[in-house]
């Protein structure tokens, strides 16, 4: 069971958490906020994040990313606490429940609105093999570099936008800024998880971006995704400002700034505290910007 725990990796469900809550916050602010549909949107993104670690562990096993001289905690397969047949299992398993819990999402949105159905279904099984096909496969995205990209579009557009379209049944492309944050964080997350496994990753012909342009410029790159997912934050409340209060998500600025920090001055091999780091301060700069929002 311990093994198992710890294979679900669920110190990214905060992550996972955030660009949920913060279609929730949006939605409230309008008031049209579901607590039910908030519950299942939260365990949808649940079961997909776990789909994703478990999947992520078996293809690296896979395809060699996980051995002896990776920097990171130790996997499950690669370790053998959980025989590859079993871990298997689990992705077949947990793909099966992120599937039951989305369909269950989206007939309480959308009822017997099939054109919205049918469009949300394939939204719903893309972020599927999105989660899959990181590290699975015969040509995993992830080891050519594209899984900034893919935590983009699943953990901003698609998990903003979408998550609120199913509250409110509507669209506004000024909730395209706070979704960039949401996205730009979550491959800050992404890019010090890269950075750790530079050497790792790189014998193993995982070509992310940290080892295509090297550590020096993946930090300035950090820089970036940190710098932009707080301007965005910015620029939507300058949008819609009502009061001061809504810039109460500035307090999480210190945060990020030692996070860009320690990533640009310690090695690889001391960064793994800072993937927790960075997901619980984007967990707590949703809810402050929410805070913001509803108040």
């Amino acid at each position: 069971m311990r093994a198992w725990i710890k294979a679900l990796r669920l110190r990214t469900l905060p992550l996972a958490l955030a660009c949920i809550s913060m279609a929730g916050f949006l939605a409230a602010a309008e008031n049209k906020f579901d607590s039910f549909l908030f519950f299942l949107c939260c365990l949808t993104t649940i079961f997909l994040q776990i789909l994703s670690n478990l999947a992520n562990d078996y293809g690296d096993w896979q395809h060699g990313a996980d051995h002896e001289g990776r920097k990171g905690p130790q996997r499950a397969v690669q370790s053998g606490v959980i025989s590859s047949t079993d871990m298997r299992n689990a992705v077949i398993l947990f793909a099966g429940l992120s599937l039951i819990s989305g369909l269950l999402l989206l007939w309480i949105s959308f009822g017997a609105d099939w054109q919205a159905l049918a469009l949300f279904l394939g939204l719903g099984l893309l972020s599927m093999a999105a989660a899959v096909g990181y590290t699975l496969g015969r040509k995993p995205y992830g080891y050519i570099g594209l899984g900034d990209i893919s935590v983009l579009i699943f953990f901003g557009l698609v998990g903003v936008m979408g998550s609120y379209y199913l509250f409110t049944h509507a669209i506004s492309w000024v909730k395209v800024l706070p979704a960039l944050s949401c996205g730009l964080f979550s491959i800050a997350v992404l890019n010090i998880n890269n950075i750790r496994d530079i050497e790792s990753d790189r014998q193993a012909g995982k070509f992310s971006i940290p080892v295509r342009i090297g550590k020096k410029l993946a930090s300035q790159y950090h820089w970036f995704l940190l710098g932009g997912g707080t301007l965005a934050a910015i620029a939507y409340t300058a949008l819609h400002f009502r009061s001061p209060l809504q810039f109460i998500f500035l307090l999480t600025v210190p945060l990020f700034i030692k996070n860009g920090v320690s990533v640009q001055q310690k090695p690889s091999e001391e960064l793994d505290p800072y993937l927790k780091q960075m997901a619980l301060s984007t967990l707590l700069f949703v809810l402050l910007f929410g805070l913001g929002l509803i108040l």
